[in-house]
């Protein structure tokens, strides 16, 4: 049994939400979550990206222990340590992020996933310091990084607190920058809000997957605001390589190729 084949083992059939049709699971898994028909990347979780792009899938990860406070004691319809509770349950991760070093064909490389399921993959002050630290800890190491975003933007619980991790994890790409090594931003579905206004675009390379939701406000939100429709396929990849936003657009199965060759041309050391 695959990887893939582990994360929903009860059901034998899932339905794409590119085409609609209905697909027997194995599939999907066997093409690394893709579907076969009209080649939709389903969205995976951290564990799968790992062992899609790591070597063996190894990962020595990093600050697993940074958490959030409920610095404003925020509640809605629950308390929000009870919604981290819940989450942490749902995913198995401690927060929306995980940060380590792993290695892409056999280069040692910084890496950071985020996990859509873990609240929207929403960033407050833990997914910020760890973030954060991510570039502090590539700088120390002089190694190259490569994240991986998928969030719906800041994490209204925290307030202030969240939009303030936009600036932080800016400041830290500015300080990595220091060291000359490469930044690759990989843009997943969705990537959008204040992860989409920061750190997410500004990678030496941004590329993305296939048909991914890419933007920083909703395209209902934007239409509703402006009061024009607007354009098919708009903030999705696709759209946004044709107008410049993002560097390429790579399917999954050619994602661990490409950032080798990514990384050994900047880098400027051989393979």
């Amino acid at each position: 049994m695959g990887l893939f084949e582990k994360s929903i083992p009860q059901e034998l059939w899932v339905k794409c939400e590119g085409c609609h049709e209905v697909i027997f699971k194995k599939e999907v898994d066997r093409g690394m979550g893709v579907c076969p028909k009209c080649q939709y990347h389903f969205r995976l979780t951290v564990t799968e990206r790992l062992q899609m792009v790591l070597d063996d899938g190894a990962l020595v990860e990093w600050d697993a222990t940074i958490g959030t406070t409920d610095i404003l004691g925020f509640r809605d319809t629950t308390t929000y340590p009870d919604r981290i509770e819940q989450a942490q349950k749902k995913t198995g991760l401690t927060e929306a992020v995980v940060t380590g070093e792993g290695r892409i064909m056999n280069r040692a490389v910084a890496v950071g996933v985020m996990d859509f399921r873990f609240m929207g993959g929403s960033m407050g002050y833990a997914v910020g310091e760890r973030i954060s630290r991510l570039f502090d800890r590539a700088r120390e190491r002089d190694c190259p990084v490569v994240l991986f975003s998928a969030s719906g933007g800041a994490r209204m619980q925290e307030g202030i607190i969240s939009l303030m991790q936009m600036a932080k994890t800016s400041a830290a790409v500015s300080r990595f920058r220091e060291v000359g090594k490469p930044f690759v931003s990989v843009l997943t579905d969705p990537t959008a809000g204040g992860v989409a206004a920061s750190f997410a675009f500004q990678g030496d390379v941004i590329m993305a997957e296939p048909r991914a939701l890419i933007g920083f406000a909703g395209p209902r939100v934007i239409e509703q605001t402006i009061k024009v429709r607007l354009p098919n396929g708009f903030q999705r990849a696709e759209f946004l390589l044709e107008h410049g936003m993002i560097d390429l657009i790579v399917a999954r199965p050619n994602l661990k190729t490409t950032l080798d060759t990514l990384l050994r041309l900047l880098s400027h050391t051989p393979s």
